[in-house]
């Protein structure tokens, strides 16, 4: 056992039933390739941390004197941006051999966007500062939704079932690390705020983080695409589970899934998410699972602006909700990493169950005792809330994007990423939207509305075959 061999197995608990299912190529890499991605996967997290829509950016049009109409754009174009062209771009990455380089140059993209808002800042202010960091954040999401279409299909390629969860897990907890750090340095640097040039070297530091994203991801040995051809009756026969799915075990496409995968992916991307949702029902209800899971995502930053209208000092606060994100992603990337490989089915569901709770808790307890932010009382209410509902985040991050690499191969992956995502476009700006005019209204209303959205989605997430190694 090498020296690489013995820190993959330090860090992951080993199926080694999977491994030995693999070609001999891939399984001789498969350390090599934990690694890389561990690694990888954990300095672009890094790089989110640096790069945040709900924290950095804001701060940075703050400080260059954007307008305030144009901070609300800056979550929508980084989310919405990275998803909805997926389906639209998956057949050229179909079309690659090695999909490892789809992933290099999508990091590069980021990379080099990164260093353009670092530019920016040190050079403009302002509405014209405002409209390039925007302009610079959309081609950064190009660039991730590259990584993101490709990612997933270069771990199911190099990484049994069993380990990979465990490796956005690690990742995960990285990214924590990070969070917690530059949580503490902008209290000890900063006072709680953070000057120009302070943002602009820490955004110069974000885009080589992405090179390093680059070269990292270049190592992998990846095997190359191979074309499929319709098994057999006798072999479709053999390879069916006791669920009633064929090919490997889990797995919920036909034998000839592939094949369809490329047919559909020359479709126009809208035909393909319309086509996909309407005729394959396992990915329909994963999709309509995942919609339901956004009571995670969404729910947080809704805490952070009941908080301030309560009385908590922006300031005083930010730093505190900035180290709470990182020490849920530090707790939680370990914890589901290897719960998700257990059963991220179940992953999903009970993490909708939690952050559901965790928001009606919150508002009958901010509303029976009438509580301020002023308190230290409240303001422990409100932290400890938004790191429980970040903690359920980090898990359903993780079941889900296990779930999608072990519930298909080859490059029906590929596509079931990419209609997902593009779907998931589409509807995190609807359901932002809904939430966001119920929140003028009351936040929370705006708070309930997602509490029943994650109620609904613990039965969405039950109605999902179990693709997860089985212990």
């Amino acid at each position: 056992m090498n020296k690489t061999e013995r820190i993959y197995s330090f860090l992951m608990d080993r199926n080694n039933d999977a491994e030995d299912e693999l070609p001999e190529a891939v399984r001789q890499n498969v350390p090599r390739n934990g690694l890389r991605q561990v690694l990888g996967n954990s300095l672009q997290s890094s790089g989110d941390q640096i790069v945040n829509a709900s924290t950095v950016l804001p701060w940075l049009f703050s400080v260059l004197g954007v307008p305030a109409a144009l901070t609300g754009f800056l979550v929508p174009v980084r989310e919405s941006g990275s998803m909805l062209p997926q389906a639209f771009l998956t057949p050229l990455v179909l079309k690659v051999t090695y999909r490892k380089w789809v992933f290099v140059t999508g990091a590069l993209v980021q990379a080099l966007s990164v260093m353009g808002m670092a530019g920016t800042a040190a050079l403009a202010e302002g509405m014209t500062a405002g409209v390039l960091v925007l302009l610079f954040l959309v081609a950064f999401s190009l660039g991730r939704c590259l990584c993101s279409i490709s990612s997933k299909d270069i771990q199911g390629r190099t990484i049994p079932k069993g380990e990979r969860g465990q490796i956005n897990g690690l990742a995960t907890m990285a990214s924590g690390l990070v969070a917690i750090t530059l949580g503490v340095a902008i209290r000890i640097i900063g006072g709680g705020d953070l000057s120009a040039s302070q943002l602009v070297w820490l955004l110069v530091g974000g885009g080589i983080l992405w090179f390093l994203v680059a070269l990292v991801y270049a190592g992998i040995r990846e095997p190359a695409t191979e074309k499929t051809t319709k098994p057999s009756k006798t072999e479709s026969d053999s390879s069916t589970n006791k669920s009633g799915n064929t090919n490997n075990p889990g797995n919920t496409s036909k034998p000839d899934d592939t094949g369809a995968a490329k047919k559909d992916s020359e479709r126009n991307w809208l035909s393909q998410v319309v086509h996909l949702l309407r005729s394959d029902k396992p990915f329909r209800t994963f999709v309509i699972a995942r919609s339901l899971l956004l009571v995670s995502a969404l729910s947080p930053p809704f805490i952070i602006t009941m908080s301030i209208q309560s009385g908590t000092s922006a300031l005083a606060g930010l730093g505190g909700f900035v180290i709470a994100s990182g020490v849920a992603n530090l707790v939680g990337g370990r914890i589901f990493g290897r719960a998700a490989d257990r059963s991220s089915r179940d992953l999903m569901s009970f993490g909708a169950a939690l952050a559901s709770t965790i928001i009606i808790l919150t508002i009958l307890a901010l509303t029976i005792f009438d509580i301020s932010g002023e308190s230290w009382i409240g303001a422990a209410i409100f932290i400890a809330s938004y790191f429980l509902l970040r903690l359920t985040h980090t898990g359903v991050r993780v079941a889900r994007k296990t779930y999608l690499v072990d519930m298909a191969e080859g490059d029906l992956r590929t596509t079931y990423t990419a209609v997902s995502n593009s779907a998931m476009g589409i509807i995190l700006l609807l359901v932002g939207g809904v939430s966001s005019a119920l929140a003028i209204v009351h936040i929370n209303w705006a708070l309930g509305f997602l509490a029943v959205m994650g109620i609904l989605g613990i039965f969405a997430g039950r109605k999902l075959p179990d693709v997860s190694r089985q212990d």
